[in-house]
């Protein structure tokens, strides 16, 4: 797929409307991605302050995010670099305890289109347990926890992460293992990746 081609399928995937009448908020596709993209991110569903920017990852959890993997903003805003692609591409609306889960429709409607425009990609983060049940075998995804800790079964070039909201730090406190273990090596695959 050429760059003319990739900008054609990115324009499309930001004019979908497919759920219009299932988003309390309106339709608003968030994505970051290019055809050179290194590292792919693939998160849940963009949240009220992203749906609100436009701008993949523009929170709190992006900002933990960012700090798990050891990017800049400015290198984790390089599309040249890093796509960002969420398992739903606009914000759900909220419910009880939080976000609703992402839209299913997105990750069929578009997915497998954008990762086989990416053929550049080495390494794929799967942020937040909807990614998981997606793209981790079905033996590493009993729970989100488990599938983090085995995250050395993983496929190859691709890590597991859980999703960095607020309630990942009392995760990190029962699970200490992450931040010493999981996160230096994370750093590392993504500096070689981007290298």
């Amino acid at each position: 797929m050429v760059a003319e081609d990739f900008e054609t399928l990115l324009a499309e995937v930001r004019a979908c409307r497919h759920c219009a009448a299932a988003l309390p908020h309106g339709p608003r596709p968030v994505v970051q991605a290019s055809a050179s993209a290194r590292v792919l991110t693939i998160g849940q569903a963009p949240g009220s302050k992203v749906h609100a920017s436009g701008v993949p990852w523009d929170d709190d959890s992006g900002e933990r995010l960012r700090e798990w993997t050891g990017l800049t903003r400015e290198q984790f805003y390089d599309p040249q670099k890093v796509a960002l692609v969420p398992m739903g591409f606009c914000y759900p609306g909220k419910a009880s305890g939080g976000d609703r889960p992402p839209r299913k429709e997105c990750a069929r409607l578009w997915h497998e289109r954008l990762l086989v425009a990416m053929p550049d990609v080495r390494l794929t983060l799967l942020v937040g347990q909807y990614a998981h049940k997606a793209y981790l075998p079905r033996g590493l995804r009993a729970s989100l926890t488990e599938a983090v800790r085995r995250h050395a079964e993983a496929p190859a070039g691709v890590v597991p992460l859980p999703h960095p909201a607020w309630r990942s730090r009392l995760w990190m406190q029962r699970n200490p293992w992450f931040e010493a273990e999981v996160l230096p090596l994370l750093r590392r695959r993504v500096s070689e990746a981007l290298g």
